[in-house]
């Protein structure tokens, strides 16, 4: 498979010592945490690399500029712990993972996100074309970086098929679209006094709307941020046990939920 990378990019899986200690530097600088208490320390990221796993890095020529780290799961199946990445470096890293995978005979990748972070939700349902499958509510508990502190840890388990055709990144309708040719009232209002989330009135969909940019919310307002959390896990929750899955993201931050027979 062709990676979608910018020139002078490469991407290569990373064994020896200085390599993973530069990603757990990475990954530092990402969740703002200090470098002597990163999220994955080198010695973890050796260890799983050493059971099997696989740890990428992304070059944007010798600075480092990406990094993922995957493990086995039960099945056969692969579960992918952490991936960020630099601007526009997201899907390069993301298929070097499914090739890495595909080429040990994994069909399915399994990892989780904050649901209300808008553009990773984007990336993962839309552009990726994976399927949000499972809410966890406050997953890992406290969390003290400088991303998710001060907020409860829910998550989304998205669900990617490794061997799907990828998908052509199609263009989500926005709300305003989307209530110009549905009539159903809206089921929630959002902690900004608008709406939170509607269904259509033949019950195949939910829309569900989520903040613009959680992460700077949670820092200005770490009480309007958690008020967010609690109104989208209800309806998170409630739709999952009925049946929806997460199956895209539009521009201006409304999460498609589909019933799955729906979908079939």
């Amino acid at each position: 498979m062709t990676l979608d990378r910018p020139p002078g990019v490469s991407i290569r899986t990373v064994h020896d010592v200085a390599g993973l200690a530069a990603v757990t530097d990475y990954f530092s600088d990402v969740w703002q945490t200090p470098r002597t208490a990163p999220p994955y320390p080198a010695e973890v990221l050796h260890s799983l690399v050493h059971a099997g796993g696989a740890v990428h890095a992304a070059y944007d020529g010798a600075r480092l500029a990406g990094a993922s780290v995957a493990v086995f799961g039960p099945g056969g199946d692969t579960y992918s712990l952490v991936a960020a990445a630099d601007q526009g470096l997201g899907t390069a890293v993301k298929q070097a993972q499914r090739d890495w995978a595909l080429g040990l005979g994994a069909r399915v990748m399994r990892w989780t996100f904050d649901p209300l972070v808008g553009r990773n939700a984007r990336f993962n349902l839309t552009k990726l074309g994976a399927t949000g499958t499972e809410y966890l509510v406050d997953f890992y508990g406290p969390m003290a970086d400088g991303v998710n502190d001060g907020d409860e840890s829910d998550r989304l388990t998205v669900t990617w098929e490794l061997g799907a055709p990828t998908p052509s990144y199609p263009s989500y309708p926005s709300h305003r679209e989307i209530t110009d040719r549905e009539t159903a009232p809206a089921t929630r209002t959002a902690p900004d006094g608008g709406t939170l989330a509607f269904r259509d009135r033949a019950g195949r969909h939910v829309w569900c709307r989520v903040p613009q940019d959680i992460v700077g919310l949670r820092a200005a307002d770490p009480g309007l941020a958690l008020r967010w959390r609690r109104a989208v896990r209800e309806v998170f929750t409630e739709a999952f046990a009925a049946g929806f899955t997460a199956t895209g993201m539009s521009r201006d931050g409304w999460y498609t939920l589909t019933r799955k027979a729906a979908a079939e």
